[in-house]
């Protein structure tokens, strides 16, 4: 009767039972509360988050116009010093063209100074030393729109830019086709004159060129550009002209006027002795 009372009164539960009963009960309520702090906390971080990204955009939109304006400022200055840089060039062209003439008449007053000066005179013609002018052949390239490059087999608008390697090609090929002497965009191509890329900008002999490049060449116009059409000069061209859209043309000319080389530092060799 006793066992019959202690069941009906709970008295037979397993202690352990109970106590495992009442952990379980007081997991959940832990349980519970977590889910409710780590419901909070994302929104926090969310919350957070957006804070940061309007903070980042409104910095962004402040210092645009800072950007622009020191862009501007940089964007005067070269062209301030682009300035002054040419005006020393003509100054010092007209300089040259003074002296050449108070040499040539130092020269002119004997026969030795006149074999001398036609030495000279054949010496800096071949070294671009001297302007030349006559009859020729123009050539132009010029970067394509930019909204004919974009997209174009993934390359990008930089794909239609004209390159130096681009301006090597040209020149090469019309030396090829006989040319007497070249110039690109009034800059005078002597044997060790240098054609690369720095950055954005053409160098030829460290002086920065813009589009369009006009490569003119002395010669006979019509043997020029019968030697030059046709050739691998023109095959890459023209295969830029289809692929990239990058403006190719080319006229003869009887006005083509190149000037002296700028800066041109005559080299002189002599066989070392004993060899």
């Amino acid at each position: 009767m006793s066992l019959l009372l202690d069941l009906f009164a709970g008295k037979l539960l397993d202690p352990g039972y109970a106590e495992a009963a009442a952990r379980r009960g007081t997991a959940g309520e832990t349980t519970s509360r977590k889910g409710r702090l780590g419901g909070g906390g994302v929104l926090l971080v969310l919350l957070l988050v957006g804070v940061l990204l309007a903070v980042a955009g409104a910095e962004v939109r402040r210092s645009e116009p800072v950007a622009a304006e020191r862009r501007a400022g940089l964007i005067e200055e070269i062209h301030l010093r682009t300035g002054e840089t040419d005006a020393l060039q003509r100054r010092l062209d007209r300089l040259r063209t003074e002296t050449e003439r108070r040499r040539a008449a130092a020269l002119a007053r004997s026969d030795a100074g006149r074999r001398a000066r036609q030495r000279l005179a054949e010496a800096r013609a071949a070294a671009a030393g001297a302007p030349a002018a006559g009859s020729g052949l123009v050539i132009t390239l010029d970067d394509a729109p930019h909204e004919g490059a974009e997209g174009d087999g993934g390359h990008g608008p930089a794909a239609g830019r004209v390159y130096d390697q681009d301006l090597q090609m040209v020149v090469n090929g019309l030396w090829a086709a006989g040319a007497r002497a070249i110039g690109i965009n009034g800059q005078r191509i002597t044997p060790v004159t240098a054609i690369r890329t720095a950055g954005e900008a053409v160098l030829v002999d460290y002086r920065p060129l813009r589009a369009p490049y006009e490569v003119s060449a002395l010669g006979r116009s019509h043997e020029l550009k019968d030697a030059f059409a046709g050739s691998d000069a023109d095959r890459w061209l023209r295969r830029l002209q289809e692929r990239y859209r990058i403006g190719y043309g080319m006229r003869a000319s009887d006005q083509v006027r190149l000037p002296a080389a700028a800066g041109l530092r005559l080299r002189y060799a002599a066989p070392q002795e004993g060899r």
